[in-house]
């Protein structure tokens, strides 16, 4: 249920981690099961699953199992490790793969800038549902490149969903596939560059993605999602830590044209106004 000193130090020196046979196959079916819930498969055809993919948010709202998932101490101990003992979860999602041969692509990016933080230590967490394949899209990293710190993911100003400098990953030998088998699951650091590629393989593939925060990782901008604060491990203690980075806060057209207008509430506060859909 714990991370052995090596995985630790492989994480904090790679930006990221495969953790496999964490769950059991009846577990998975279980979870597999929940995907095909009505509710779950509606959404997921209302966001264009059947075009392109989509990450379904909210997905610890969708049913219980997620949300079972998402504080299930075989994910939180761990995750304990990299970041502390007091966690919150900032999302949850399903990402699918639809098996739709070329449908499913997502650019190179840093999760840091979809949602800044005053500190880095925020971890997603992707517990798979399929094998995770070069064939049907798994995820690729660039190796340390957490290194970096906050990327450019503007133009004009504005947001773009993926990160504007290709220089970080244009080197083949610092970029990893990551295969974790259904049941095991990835963990990478916020500022990891990470990317995948279209689904080839006509076959599904999913994955529930989590991203914990630590409890005092303070959100600046950005949406607030139904469980974004939900207390998954130890305390909620109010305090905000600081750390020293440098970026520029993008404007969203989806959000409001005033870079100035940010979301600044986390803990208790971001999950009490965080919208009901």
């Amino acid at each position: 249920m714990v991370l052995s000193q090596n995985e630790v130090h492989r994480y904090r020196d790679e930006g990221y981690l495969v953790v496999d046979e964490v769950f059991g196959p009846d577990e998975i079916e279980e979870l597999r099961r929940a995907c095909d819930d009505p509710r779950v498969q509606r959404d997921l055809a209302s966001g264009g699953y059947q075009e392109k993919g989509v990450h379904l948010l909210e997905i610890t709202a969708k049913h219980p199992a997620f949300r079972e998932l998402a504080i299930d101490r075989r994910i939180t101990e761990r995750v304990a490790q990299l970041i502390g003992p007091d966690i919150q979860l900032q999302h949850s999602k399903l990402a699918t793969k639809p098996p739709q041969i070329g449908a499913g692509e997502f650019r190179w990016h840093q999760d840091f800038a979809y949602f800044p933080h005053t500190n880095t230590d925020l971890v997603a967490v992707m517990v798979m549902l399929d094998d995770a394949t070069p064939e049907n899209g798994c995820m690729s990293v660039v190796r340390r490149s957490h290194r970096l710190g906050p990327l450019s993911h503007l133009i004009d100003g504005y947001f773009d969903s993926g990160c504007q400098e290709p220089a970080h990953w244009a080197d083949s030998s610092r970029i990893v596939e990551v295969v974790p088998r259904a049941g095991g699951m990835s963990m990478h650091h916020c500022l990891t560059l990470h990317a995948s590629p279209n689904n080839l393989s006509g076959r599904p593939r999913r994955g529930v993605v989590f991203q914990y925060r630590a409890d005092d990782a303070f959100q600046l901008y950005s949406h607030l999602f139904a469980d974004t604060g939900l207390q998954v491990r130890g305390e909620r203690r109010g305090n905000v830590r600081f750390e020293a980075y440098t970026m520029r806060l993008p404007r969203r057209r989806d959000v409001d044209p005033n870079p100035a207008t940010l979301y600044c509430q986390s803990g208790a506060e971001a999950h009490a106004a965080a919208p009901s859909r």
